[in-house]
């Protein structure tokens, strides 16, 4: 099976979030692409079928399949461009979130991907435990595989300096992750992930998350174009646009590894 790994949503090897990418005549069976998932023990992992005109797509976390992923995605647009047809700007995902467009303009990796526009809550106190304190602002996205969480504070410094308590996370009500955001310094806002129901206790660089970040700080910043960083270990930059039932998410790519699974 030929694997590769993309370092996605930068231009340096060793940051950006890191994708494995399968390329398959057809999807093996769920258990099994589960196992190479859990075997690579990254974030995601994407299995490719390329089709007549379009991809069929599916997207594991070493624990679970997902629904979207943004990291996966662009490294599936990646490796499609630069090892099977560099002729090729435009492609289309089938994915369990619809179809999902990328468009490669320049060096740079744009996905097309639904808007998820977030329901306000009032904070609890083990939101307030995790946090070490009170959110400025509390929202959430639900959907089959789960609640994501997400926690507005006050600045950028409290974003970069969150240790997470990865077991309280876990504790979270019908909780597929918690996201924290601000508004950023030399970017329109950061933001952080933890996801340890789904094996990755912080991703690196999230897209899908951003699905929901834009449209909220879009309206905060009255601007639909924004920077957006992401403050893992590893980093991450993403190009961000509100087009209002959609967003469009811009990132580069660069690769890490080609090979084949002896599998």
């Amino acid at each position: 099976m030929k694997y590769y790994v993309v370092d996605a949503f930068t231009k340096d090897i060793f940051k950006g979030n890191p994708a494995g990418v399968c390329i398959v005549s057809e999807f093996p069976d769920t258990a099994f692409m589960q196992n190479i998932a859990y075997e690579n023990n990254l974030s995601e992992t994407a299995f490719v079928v390329p089709r007549d005109g379009y991809f069929d797509l599916k997207w594991f976390t070493p624990e679970l399949e997902i629904d979207l992923c943004g990291h996966a995605t662009l490294a599936s647009a990646y490796v499609i461009h630069h090892f099977f047809d560099q002729g090729l700007t435009e492609m289309n995902f089938h994915t369990l979130s619809g179809i999902l467009k990328v468009v490669k303009k320049d060096d740079l990796f744009e996905l097309n991907f639904p808007a998820r526009i977030p329901e306000k809550i009032d904070s609890f106190s083990l939101i307030e435990e995790i946090l070490g304190g009170d959110p400025e602002e509390l929202y959430v996205t639900r959907n089959q595989t789960g609640t994501r969480y997400y926690a507005v504070l006050e600045n950028e410094e409290r974003i970069a300096h969150f240790i997470p308590d990865f077991e309280l996370i876990k504790k979270l009500p019908d909780s597929f992750g918690l996201v924290i955001t601000a508004k950023g310094k030399q970017s329109d806002f950061v933001s952080r992930f933890f996801a340890p129901h789904a094996g990755v206790d912080e991703d690196p660089v999230t897209g899908s998350v951003h699905c929901t970040l834009i449209p909220y700080w879009a309206g905060i910043l009255e601007k639909d174009k924004l920077l957006a960083k992401q403050l893992s270990k590893r980093g991450g930059i993403l190009y961000c646009e509100n087009l209002g039932a959609r967003v469009a998410i811009g990132g580069h790519a660069v690769l890490y590894l080609e090979g084949s699974l002896n599998v």
